[in-house]
């Protein structure tokens, strides 16, 4: 009984040595994994599709070329549908701006004078006066300004490398997908093999419903937005729209921030309240609506990612692996929270937690 204690010991000592090479491997790695993780992530959603061609005799390599072109077709036909839209939603906006400023003008600041007793009309001369104080100083200023724009200019440089590296890295893990899982089968020792198997299955059954389940909510609510907002007259209800769909994954800033965004808009448009509220009405079904039909029907209460592990695994990632982090950060965050239910099954089983 105490070898098998001591073999048990040794088992849970290389554990915690793997997860902390892992964890160390992943933070000096971060500034060049990004590319990586994101092929994987969208080898892992169309791999059903490359994989059902294959089973319907058609080669795997021209089924990844297959799909990868769809995928293309797709994004493209997206973008050109798009563009034209908000090019048009920010045509008006301009237009707009004139009339927008007078209502602030007019409205909003003899509001705020006679409310709290502060003058916000500008003061022209102390203006004047301030810009001749302080133009010795523009050279600095710029001196300073240079060179983050150097290094804004090489994030750039680095994003668009990223974005390039990504179809080739997913064309070979698609290509390759079965050789690399059989790969990673075969090294996983065999006292470990049952329990990573059954994480894996666990893991992979996670991943589906919540990223399929995601984009179907976003999918949903973007269009229900849109049309709900159009329908009470808002004009601009596209953009305002997409933006509370898409900002849906994060639980309730899809609602903040299209609820500010239309409440501004309707109420410039409107010129009163009355025209606020249907939008407030729009927002309060919407919320409903996806909080209680949408999300638990299609993602389900299962993954159980908490509000606050949702916001500090965004924030987390986008420091360590960038834009594409936020993109990765949930369907990892789903990963981890199933091998942590395991551990922590695992821990209350333990003579640790019973001692």
């Amino acid at each position: 009984m105490k070898a098998e204690d001591n073999v048990s010991d040794l088992h849970k000592l290389w554990w915690l040595f793997l997860i902390l090479v892992s964890c160390g491997i992943l933070y000096l790695l971060s500034p060049i994994l990004t590319p990586f993780l994101l092929a994987a992530v969208i080898a892992y959603i169309c791999n059903p599709l490359v994989t059902w061609l294959s089973e319907h005799k058609i080669p795997r390599t021209f089924g990844v070329v297959m799909v990868m072109l769809l995928s293309l077709v797709m994004v493209t036909a997206l973008i050109l549908i798009m563009v034209p839209l908000f090019e048009k939603e920010a045509s008006r906006l301009l237009e707009k701006i004139p009339s927008y400023i007078e209502v602030i003008k007019n409205q909003a600041v003899p509001w705020f004078e006679s409310q709290f007793g502060i003058s916000l009309q500008p003061d022209m001369q102390v203006l004047k006066d301030a810009l001749s104080a302080h133009w010795q100083s523009a050279g600095g200023v710029a001196a300073k300004v240079i060179p983050s724009l150097t290094t804004g200019g090489m994030a750039i440089v680095e994003f668009f490398v990223n974005l390039l590296l990504v179809p080739v890295v997913l064309f070979y893990l698609l290509r390759d997908w079965n050789q690399i899982i059989k790969l990673i089968d075969n090294l996983i020792p065999r006292y470990w093999h049952k329990t990573i198997s059954h994480l894996a299955r666990e893991t992979d059954k996670v991943m589906a419903e919540f990223l399929r389940g995601q984009l179907s909510v976003i999918l949903i609510m973007s269009v229900c937005y849109i049309a709900g907002l159009w329908f009470v007259g808002l004009e601009f209800a596209l953009p305002i729209g997409l933006v509370a769909g898409i900002l849906v994954f994060v639980p309730y800033l899809g609602m903040i921030v299209g609820l500010t965004l239309a409440t501004f808009a309707a109420f410039m448009q409107f010129q009163g309240w009355a025209g606020v509220i249907p939008v407030w009405i729009v927002f309060a079904v919407g919320q409903l609506f996806e909080g209680m039909v949408i999300t638990p029907w299609l993602v389900g209460e299962r993954i159980g990612l908490h509000p606050v592990i949702v916001i500090f695994a965004l924030l987390a990632f986008g420091q360590l692996f960038g834009f594409f982090g936020i993109l990765l950060a949930l369907p990892v965050s789903a990963v981890m929270l199933v091998w942590l239910r395991h551990f922590q099954l695992r821990y209350l089983e333990s003579n640790l937690y019973k001692s």
